[in-house]
């Protein structure tokens, strides 16, 4: 009985064959044949070569109000929609009515429409694809000296910090390296700040944070010491990471022949807005806002 079969088959895949316009006809054909033929059901890798599914990225995204999802099913066109998640996170669904969403990833959400079309018997084995069109509901703000400031979608949960600064195109001229997070965990308010470039040091400890819903990252103007008086280059210089008053007059060309170390003044101001004035010693470090002056030697 095998053999008469298998004889069948190769028959029917000959004669099929021939036909230069079905091909893909002759593979359906020979594929329904050895189905009912062995009585068992299409493999799995069949059924998820041809089942659409969302984009692998988005199978973490939870859904939330104002997202927009398309959602098909395979093989039933009748039952494939682009939808609107509604402000109550539910989306109005063919045959189930109200469908809840909000909350759920994209796979849960999948399995939430495929169990329903199963236990209602509107669809035997519902294999259910869902893609998120437009991203609503999870944003977060990047500001300050970024190259593209703007709003960003969350569109994968545990997405990081320096994930969402490198979509706004990193930090730009002039923004310093320390970022500033702020939003809202467990219900109270939250600011940390990162040491960016710090992330990826060998001997880094600290985490790259996990950016929410609702979080505003902001890349503040990089921090500046300003030298005046008798140096070679007069002005404002970067701060670089430890950088001490040496190394300022230094980045200013040096001294002129009349400036003199032992009149160097470093003007800083205190915590309660005063300003203080300073002889500083070469190796001190500098602070953002310091200005040192350079005094003409009286000899």
């Amino acid at each position: 009985m095998t053999q008469r079969l298998v004889s069948i088959l190769l028959s029917a895949r000959t004669a099929l064959r021939r036909l230069p316009s079905l091909p893909r006809l002759a593979g359906s054909f020979m594929l329904g044949l050895a189905l009912l033929g062995s009585g068992l059901p299409a493999p799995a890798e069949a059924q998820a070569a041809t089942a659409p599914a969302a984009n692998d990225t988005q199978r973490d995204y939870v859904l939330g109000a104002g997202d927009v999802v398309r959602i098909s099913v395979f093989q039933n066109a009748d039952l494939s929609l682009e939808a609107r998640v509604s402000e109550g996170g539910s989306i109005s669904y063919p045959l189930l009515g109200s469908v809840k969403l909000g909350g759920l990833s994209v796979q849960q959400a999948e399995k939430a429409i495929a169990d329903g079309l199963r236990n209602g018997q509107f669809v035997k084995q519902p294999q259910v694809g869902i893609l998120v069109v437009q991203v609503r509901s999870n944003q977060a703000s990047v500001l300050g000296l970024v190259n593209r400031p703007g709003r960003y979608p969350i569109e994968v949960t545990g997405m990081r910090m320096s994930e969402l600064v490198a979509l706004a195109g990193g930090i730009a001229q002039g923004g310093s390296d320390v970022v500033s997070l702020t939003g809202t965990r467990n219900g109270a308010p939250m600011r940390v700040q990162i040491d960016l470039p710090g992330l990826f040091s060998a001997s880094n400890t600290a985490n790259d944070p996990v950016v929410l819903n609702g979080d505003v990252v902001f890349v503040d103007r990089m921090p500046l010491v300003y030298v005046y008086g008798e140096v070679q280059r007069p002005g404002a210089l970067r701060i670089e990471r430890g950088m001490t008053v040496l190394q300022g007059l230094a980045a200013s060309g040096g001294l002129t022949q009349r400036g003199t170390e032992k009149g160097i003044r470093l003007h800083r101001k205190s915590a309660d807005g005063k300003v203080q004035v300073l002889q500083p010693a070469m190796d001190d470090k500098v602070l953002d806002g310091d200005v040192d002056f350079v005094r003409e030697s009286l000899f």
